[in-house]
């Protein structure tokens, strides 16, 4: 059953994306498909994360292109808590919870829903990061705190992003400052 859906507009370059979420007996999907403007080249990317009742991730996939490179990447998480790209083992992703897809708000949803912060609550989270135009999965330090029931201030040091995320009810956010907004 699908629960929500969203449309954003990126901002840092030209872009959209669509986005739902679906539930089914208990566990959760995310699923969409964006297409923008990647250093002046074209792409388009459709992606799904499956995650249990507890917002963990249990898988995903990223199919797609940009510019004249095809993409293709199925990520799992093992119940030892081990990650693999392409069926390939990932190092140094221990603890990694969920999945982000680097290119959509989309999986900041996953995060937020797991911890579920009260107001005032902070989380350090570490994920397993997809980065598309490297091809790699690799460790993102994020954190999160909760300042009312619609926003949360967000830190990626790697990237020196620091943010104030306004979401929606489900968890969506609406607006990512500088890089996404949710379409009226």
């Amino acid at each position: 059953m699908v629960t929500d859906k969203i449309l954003w507009r990126r901002l840092d370059s030209a872009g959209h994306d669509a986005c739902r979420l679906v539930e089914r007996g208990g566990a959760w999907r995310v699923e969409g498909a964006t297409a923008f403007l990647h250093n002046g080249v074209p792409a388009f990317l459709a992606y799904e994360v499956e995650c249990d009742g507890e917002w963990r991730t249990q898988e995903g996939a990223v199919r797609g292109w940009m510019g004249e490179r095809a993409l293709d990447f199925r990520i799992a998480l093992a119940h030892d808590g081990t990650w693999t790209l392409n069926g390939l083992v990932v190092p140094n992703l221990e603890g990694c919870i969920n999945l982000d897809l680097g290119f959509t708000p989309a999986t900041n949803l996953l995060q937020l829903r797991r911890v579920a912060l009260q107001i005032g609550q902070a989380a350090d989270v570490s994920v397993a990061w997809l980065d598309v135009a490297a091809g790699t999965l690799d460790r993102l330090q994020q954190r999160y705190e909760r300042r009312t029931a619609e926003a949360y201030w967000y830190e990626a040091p790697r990237f020196d992003y620091f943010a104030l995320l306004r979401v929606n009810e489900v968890g969506f956010v609406e607006d990512y400052p500088n890089l996404w907004e949710a379409e009226p």
